[in-house]
C-alpha cells in the first residue's frame, strides 16, 4: 500500500510532546514572526507557490463527473481545459490507498468522500499530531490538528495528511536537524497574510528542513502532504511535471479567456 512511508526519527520524549501539543486547537489563521535560526535551508531548493483562495479558485479533485479518478496532473489539467478552466498550480493533495484512494479524510463541496481517520497506526501519516487542510465556503484556507478538525464550521474542501511539519510556530520535534532520511517531500503552510503556501522540494531534504523552510517563511502551522511520489504543475516558473499517480489533486485555476 502506498501510504507506508516511514518517519525518521525516534519518538519524543513524552514531555517534550506535551508541551509541543498545549493549546491545539483552531489555528488556521494565527500568525508569527520569521525564525531566526541561522541553519535555514535555502529557499531556491523548493519550488513555491502563493496563492489566496478568495482570490483565485482553489479546490481539491479525486474523481470526475463519471466517477473516474483523476490519478495525474495531465489529465486533470485536459479535462480543465474542456471544462473552460485554465490550471495554473497542482500538486498531490496527501496519501492514499490501494486503489488511489485517499487515507484520512476528503471532504469536496461540503460533503465527506472518504472519512476522517483518528486511529493510531504506523508510518508518516500516524506521526502524531497528524492534520487537515480546508478552504471554508468563503476561500479562507485553514490547518487545524485532526482533534481539532471538528471544531472548524462551515468547511467546503479539506484533506486529512499527516504529520504536521510547524505547529504554534515550533518545528515537530520528532524531527532531527542531521537525519540521514531524505526524500523529496510536499506540503503547504499559512502564511502570516492568510495566504496558503505550497512547497515541494526539489531535490532530498529530510523532515526537519523541510518544517524549517514553512517555519522560515512565518508560517504558523504547515502539513506534509507526501514523499517521494510528489509532483508539482507550476508553468510560471517553469515547472511542469504532469505525471504522477495519486489520489487527491490540489489545484488551482482560473477561467480560459
Amino acid at each position: 500500500m502506498r501510504w507506508k512511508t516511514f518517519w525518521d526519527s525516534q519518538h519524543p520524549k513524552p514531555g517534550r510532546l506535551l508541551l509541543w501539543v498545549t493549546g491545539l486547537g483552531v489555528l488556521g489563521m494565527a500568525q508569527c514572526g520569521k525564525s531566526s535560526s541561522s541553519s535555514a535551508p535555502a529557499t531556491d531548493h523548493y519550488i513555491s507557490y502563493q496563492v489566496n483562495p478568495r482570490q483565485l479558485t482553489v479546490r481539491l479533485y479525486w474523481q470526475d463527473e463519471r466517477g473516474e479518478k483523476f490519478r495525474s496532473i495531465r489529465r486533470l489539467r485536459e479535462w480543465l481545459a474542456a471544462h473552460g478552466q485554465r490550471l495554473l498550480f497542482a500538486t498531490n493533495g496527501g496519501m492514499y490507498k490501494t486503489g488511489n484512494i485517499p487515507l484520512g479524510l476528503l471532504l469536496e463541496q461540503g460533503v465527506v468522500r472518504t472519512p476522517l481517520d483518528a486511529a493510531q497506526g504506523v508510518g508518516n501519516f500516524y506521526l502524531k499530531p497528524n492534520g487537515v487542510f480546508y478552504l471554508t465556503a468563503d476561500g479562507q484556507p485553514g490547518i487545524v490538528s485532526t482533534t481539532a478538525f471538528s471544531k472548524v464550521p462551515q468547511v467546503h474542501y479539506a484533506t486529512q495528511s499527516g504529520p504536521l511539519l510547524v505547529l504554534n510556530g515550533r518545528v515537530h520535534p520528532a524531527f532531527k536537524p542531521h537525519s540521514a532520511n531524505l526524500h523529496i517531500r510536499s506540503g503547504v503552510g499559512l502564511l502570516p497574510n492568510g495566504d496558503a503556501l505550497f512547497a515541494m522540494s526539489k531535490e532530498k531534504v529530510s523532515f526537519y528542513d523541510f518544517a524549517m523552510y514553512f517555519q522560515r517563511q512565518g508560517c504558523q502551522t504547515a502539513l506534509y502532504l507526501d514523499g517521494f511520489v510528489s509532483r508539482t504543475y507550476l508553468p510560471e516558473k517553469q515547472w511542469t511535471q504532469t505525471d504522477g499517480d495519486f489520489g487527491v489533486i490540489i489545484g488551482i485555476t482560473e477561467p480560459t479567456r
